[in-house]
């Protein structure tokens, strides 16, 4: 038989024990685990859920025009043609990948959103009819 390690102040507890009991903000691991904020968290703002992704289609389309602007400076301007050449695409292709990136974002936050209302409804059923 095992016999459980002593923390050093000589209480029987392990220290992640004695941290996760005493810890500043008064969670505990079951009050931060994943299945249950689920079903506890308020509901979100629009801004709330989608601000991630709204922004990097934003600093994408940044890019995507600023990179516009340079590969058609090379078009206008004699001097230096090679470093407008060579960057303006670069920018062109980061600010599409960002904006393509952020696109494909939105739908995916929808999907999981619809997912975790079907998940709310169905555990708040599963209470009803298991709690009587």
């Amino acid at each position: 038989m095992e016999i459980p390690a002593k923390s050093p102040d000589g209480s029987e507890k392990s220290p992640q024990c004695k941290e996760l009991i005493t810890s500043p903000t008064g969670s505990t691991l079951c009050m931060s685990s994943r299945s249950e904020s689920v079903w506890t968290s308020a509901p979100r703002s629009k801004w709330d859920i989608y601000h991630k992704p709204i922004i990097v289609v934003s600093v994408g389309a940044a890019i995507f025009l600023f990179g516009t602007v340079i590969t058609s400076l090379s078009c206008f301007l004699t001097e230096n043609t090679n470093i407008y050449k060579m960057s303006g695409p670069a920018f062109l292709s980061l600010g599409l990948m960002l904006l393509v990136c952020g696109l494909v974002w939105i739908p995916i936050i929808r999907k999981k959103q619809k997912q975790r209302q079907k998940s709310q409804f169905l555990q708040s059923l599963k209470s009803f009819f298991f709690n009587r």
